[in-house]
């Protein structure tokens, strides 16, 4: 009987040793790391409020700014003129500005647009996956991208017009 019960406990033991070492494994050789200044930015294809397919990658050569926002934000709110000023600034050098909508109707999404006049693609994470795969936990949360593909700032705050062109500046020098 002694001899039958050790048997389990050793087959229970390998069995958790083994999940546990599985578990431990995938998450440190994962290949989806999360995103850090200094690293390429994950590429994406999302559909726009104009109803165009915006791919990241396809904007290669150019400085992106990649921000997750939404309408409900207040900081999101405040900062977008900041944001629209400096892409009516910059645009002639370059310069794309992608704003990741996190999961709202398109009506709600038009109106915000028409509010504060925003011209540049406003694209949907519908199901959130950019969000997760950005591992974006507050917002707005905005991603400055090289025109190599390199992220060169992270921001997870409400960013003003002096923040945007000092990050956004060195950018189209490259």
């Amino acid at each position: 009987m002694k001899q039958h019960r050790r048997w389990i406990q050793a087959i229970i033991l390998t069995a958790v040793l083994l999940v546990g070492g599985y578990t431990i494994g995938s998450s440190l050789f994962a290949e989806d790391e999360i995103p850090r200044e200094g690293s390429a930015a994950p590429d994406f294809t999302l559909t726009g409020l104009d109803g165009t397919s915006y791919t990241l990658s396809d904007f290669k050569g150019q400085p992106v700014v990649v921000n997750f926002w939404g309408t409900w934000c207040e900081p999101c709110v405040r900062e977008m003129p900041a944001i629209q000023r400096q892409y009516d600034k910059w645009k002639d050098k370059g310069l794309v500005v992608l704003a990741l909508n996190l999961d709202e109707s398109k009506v709600t999404v038009q109106s915000f647009v028409r509010q504060y006049n925003m011209t540049f693609p406003v694209l949907f994470d519908k199901e959130l996956r950019m969000r997760d795969r950005y591992a974006v936990r507050s917002y707005p949360t905005t991603f400055f991208v090289d025109s190599a593909g390199k992220i060169v700032k992270i921001a997870s705050i409400e960013m003003d017009d002096n923040f945007i062109e000092q990050t956004i500046q060195p950018m189209l020098k490259q």
